[in-house]
């Protein structure tokens, strides 16, 4: 049995206590693992789409965490894994950080005691079709109650459809844009709410990033303008907790998915990296399990060796069973 679905049947055993959090204490450098895995159960009338807008995860996340539950009637009385443990991307802590595979925003701040936090929230990013554009970037306005003004590729493309978009959508409860509204250094590019919150956590629009209502409410009145935002891609995030290294895999973008083995030659060369500084002792199996399921939860996959004198090159060759 894989080391993920022995780790899934020992959590359903011990965990019931559930908490919701969306802001965390920095962790001390060389250390970038946030959160912990939780569970919770469901009512009659749940769905998982009203659990992951409960404890602020996005519909793609909380899919792929729990692939035997029916999104729609998930049964009352069912255990939901919240795959509420993050590995913090691999990027400066400062400012607005989102990694488009894993659909999550990162915002690097310090609290009213000055102390380091993060405070992290699942998004919506662009379709294949319209991808939002990766790269460094800064907020430059913020509106409340915005208007839209749907650009002509827009319009041209629900005119496909027979839907005729105005000019101007005023603020509403129409207004794809909701209530809040960031504007990027980017021409054309938002950080905004939306009218329709059960699409957070996919890839659904022309670019921009959605959030949540209640999110964006709240990043609104954190943010400044000027604030640094730096959008990447990364599918695999590797993380250090005490003596462990953890893997965090992602389902890739479409247009950029790895393969096993193009994920595997990747995770390695971290790991080699890795063990030039500390001895490590390679969980083959944990780390097989995590490139095939892309669950986009943290595994531990390595642990700091009892022999730290030598340091062994890492590669494909030593694991002939990950192939």
């Amino acid at each position: 049995m894989h080391t993920l679905k022995l780790c899934a049947i020992f959590l359903l055993s011990s965990i019931t206590i559930v908490s919701h959090a969306d802001r965390y204490v920095q962790p001390p450098d060389g250390e970038n693992l946030i959160g912990k895995i939780q569970l919770t159960q469901t009512k009659h009338e749940d769905t998982l789409l009203d659990i992951a807008r409960q404890f602020d995860l996005g519909q793609n996340e909380i899919l792929i965490a729990n692939p035997g539950v029916d999104r729609w009637i998930p049964g009352e009385k069912t255990r939901v894994l919240l795959p509420t443990r993050f590995i913090l991307p691999n990027a400066p802590r400062q400012g607005i950080v989102v990694n488009i595979p894993e659909m999550r925003l990162y915002y690097f701040t310090k609290d009213k005691q000055k102390q380091s936090v993060v405070i992290t929230h699942p998004i919506s990013v662009g379709r294949m079709d319209w991808n939002t554009p990766l790269g460094l970037t800064r907020i430059i306005a913020k509106q409340k109650d915005p208007s839209w003004r749907p650009p002509d590729s827009i319009k041209e493309e629900h005119a496909l459809d027979g839907d005729i978009l105005p000019d101007v959508v005023p603020a509403g409860p129409d207004n794809p844009l909701g209530q809040y509204a960031i504007r990027l250094a980017v021409p054309g590019y938002l950080i905004h709410s939306t009218n329709k919150p059960f699409g957070i956590g996919m890839r659904v629009t022309h670019g921009c990033v959605r959030m949540y209502p209640t999110d964006i409410e709240k990043l609104f009145e954190q943010v400044e303008i000027n604030t640094s935002v730096r959008i990447v891609n990364q599918q695999i995030k590797f993380g250090r907790s005490m003596d462990k290294l953890y893997i965090e895999v992602s389902p890739g973008l479409e247009e950029n998915n790895m393969n096993y083995t193009e994920a595997l030659a990747f995770a390695l060369d971290i790991i080699d990296k890795e063990s030039q500084s500390i001895s490590l002792r390679v969980d083959g199996n944990a780390l097989r399990t995590a490139l095939e399921e892309r669950n986009g939860i943290p595994v531990a996959i390595a642990h700091r060796s009892a022999d730290d004198s030598t340091h062994k090159q890492t590669h494909l060759s030593q694991f002939p069973k990950l192939l």
